[in-house]
C-alpha cells in the first residue's frame, strides 16, 4: 500500500478551510436607526467646579423714599402770602405744645393760665385756645379733669351771648386720655404714644392742622416743586373727614344744642351737600380773623345763588335781618350757649326752614331734625330775654308767620324797548 504525499494532505485541509469560510454569513451595510428608547436612570452627580470670576456689575435699580413732613414754615418760603393768612386761622391751634414751660401764643386770644393748682411746667399741650375754649394736658398725656368739683376748661368771653370768661367742669373726676389726634394733629398715626406719654393715644408729625394735613407731606415738593406736585382736594368730603362726628345721616345733639364739628352732617341733610365747602369758604382763612378785619366772611353770599328769594322779602320788619339770621341761626354749641335765647356760639349749616316744625330736636334731645325748626329760626329773636324783641310768640303765631313767607309777587311785565 502506497502512502500519500504529505503535501497532498495539506492542500486538501486548506481547501476544506476555504470552503467552510465561504459558508459563514457576511456583515452587510448598517440599517436605519431604530426608535429612541426610554430615559435611563440619572448618573451620579459630578463634583462641583471652582467658583468663576465675578461678572460685570448691573445698572442700579429704581428706589423710592416716601415724602416726609417738613412743617408749615417750610411752605411759607414760597407761599408766604397764603401762610400769613392761614397762620391766623384756627386750624393750626387745635393742639399746641407747651415749650420750656412758656404758654403758647395765639392770634386774637390770650390764655389766662392753666387750671387752679397747676403751673405751665405741669402742662404738655393745650387743646384749643383759639377764640372759643381751652383744655389742658398734663405731663403724662391725660386731659386735666380734676376732682369732683374741679373746673378745668376755660371758656373765652362771647360778646354776642354775653357769656364766658370763666372756668367750667370737664368730665370732673374722670381719667381722660387724649385720643383726638385724628382731627387735631398733622400726620397722625394710631400706633404708639406721642412723646412717650401714656395718655397721648397715637403719634403725629405736628400738633394742629398744618398745611401738610390737607396737602400731604412736603419734603419731595420743597426739593422739586415742578416735578412733585402737592395734593389739592376741593371736595367737601375732605373737610367732612373732620367736620363730622359719626354717621353723616344723623345730626347729633346734646344739652339743647347741636354738638360741635357737625357741619358736614348738617350739609348732608339738604341740597347744599352738592356744593363744595370751598365755594363759600376760603380754606386758609378763618371766620374769626375775617370778622376782626371787618370783611365778608365768605367767598360768596346767599344772594349770589338765591337772588330771586332775596328780593321777595315782603315783611318789612325783617328787612334789617340777614339771610343767615333765620337760615343759619346759632343752633350749635362748642363752648357756651343760652337755651333761653335759643342761641349757641356756632351757626348751623342746616339752612332749609320747615314752617310746620316747632321743635328742633327729638324727644330725648340727642338728634336734630333735618330742617330748621321755628324755635331756633324764629325764637333766637322772638323770646322773652332777647335784646332784639321782647315778644314771645306762640307756636301758632310763628307757624302762621313762617308759612308762605317767601311767596313771590307777580312778575313785573317787561316792555321791549326799541333801538330806533
Amino acid at each position: 500500500m502506497k502512502h500519500k504525499h504529505p503535501c497532498t494532505f495539506c492542500l486538501v485541509l486548506m481547501a476544506m478551510v476555504v470552503a467552510l469560510a465561504a459558508c459563514q454569513p457576511q456583515e452587510g451595510p448598517p440599517g436605519p436607526a431604530g426608535a429612541e428608547g426610554p430615559q435611563g436612570p440619572p448618573g451620579p452627580e459630578g463634583r462641583a467646579g471652582e467658583q468663576g470670576p465675578p461678572g460685570i456689575p448691573g445698572e442700579d435699580g429704581l428706589s423710592f423714599v416716601p415724602p416726609a413732613f417738613v412743617g408749615s414754615e417750610a411752605c411759607a418760603e414760597c407761599h408766604q402770602e397764603t401762610y400769613d393768612v392761614f397762620i391766623k386761622s384756627g386750624h393750626p391751634y387745635k393742639l399746641t405744645p407747651v415749650v420750656d414751660g412758656q404758654p403758647p401764643e395765639y392770634p386774637f386770644t390770650e390764655l389766662p393760665g392753666p387750671p387752679t393748682g397747676y403751673t405751665w411746667d405741669d402742662i404738655s399741650y393745650v387743646i384749643g385756645g383759639y377764640n372759643w375754649k381751652a383744655r389742658f394736658i398734663d405731663q403724662d398725656g391725660f386731659i386735666i379733669t380734676g376732682g369732683a368739683d374741679a373746673t378745668t376748661q376755660y371758656n373765652f368771653y362771647n360778646p354776642t351771648l354775653d357769656l364766658g370768661d370763666n372756668w367750667v367742669a370737664y368730665h370732673a373726676g374722670e381719667e381722660k386720655p387724649y385720643d383726638c389726634g385724628t382731627c387735631h394733629t398733622t400726620g397722625y398715626s394710631s400706633v404708639g404714644n406721642q412723646d412717650g406719654r401714656p395718655g397721648l393715644i397715637g403719634t403725629w408729625a405736628a400738633g394742629g392742622i398744618q398745611c401738610e394735613e390737607c396737602h400731604g407731606a412736603g419734603s419731595l415738593h420743597v426739593n422739586a416743586p415742578i416735578v412733585w406736585e402737592m395734593k389739592v382736594d376741593r371736595d367737601a368730603q375732605a373737610c367732612g373727614d373732620c367736620h363730622r362726628r359719626g354717621d353723616t345721616t344723623v345730626v347729633d345733639a346734646k344739652g339743647g344744642f347741636i354738638q360741635h364739628h357737625e357741619q358736614y352732617e348738617e350739609l348732608f341733610q339738604g341740597k347744599h351737600i352738592t356744593i363744595d365747602c370751598v365755594v363759600c369758604h376760603d380754606p386758609h382763612a378763618g371766620v374769626v380773623q375775617l370778622r376782626r378785619a371787618e370783611v365778608q366772611t365768605t367767598r360768596t353770599t346767599c344772594e349770589n345763588c338765591h337772588f330771586d328769594i332775596a328780593r321777595n322779602r315782603e315783611n318789612e320788619i325783617h328787612s334789617r335781618a340777614e339771610c343767615i339770621s333765620c337760615h343759619m341761626p346759632r343752633v350749635t354749641k362748642t363752648a357756651v350757649g343760652d337755651a333761653a335765647q335759643f342761641s349757641g356760639d356756632i351757626r348751623t349749616h342746616l339752612m332749609a326752614i320747615n314752617p310746620a316744625l316747632t321743635s328742633q330736636f327729638n324727644e330725648d334731645g340727642t338728634v336734630a331734625a333735618s330742617e330748621l325748626a321755628l324755635d331756633f329760626a324764629c325764637r333766637s329773636c322772638h323770646n322773652e330775654t332777647s335784646n332784639a324783641f321782647a315778644d314771645n310768640k306762640t307756636n301758632e303765631e310763628l307757624v302762621n308767620a313762617a308759612t308762605g313767607y317767601h311767596n313771590p309777587p307777580a312778575p313785573a311785565v317787561e316792555t321791549e324797548t326799541s333801538n330806533e
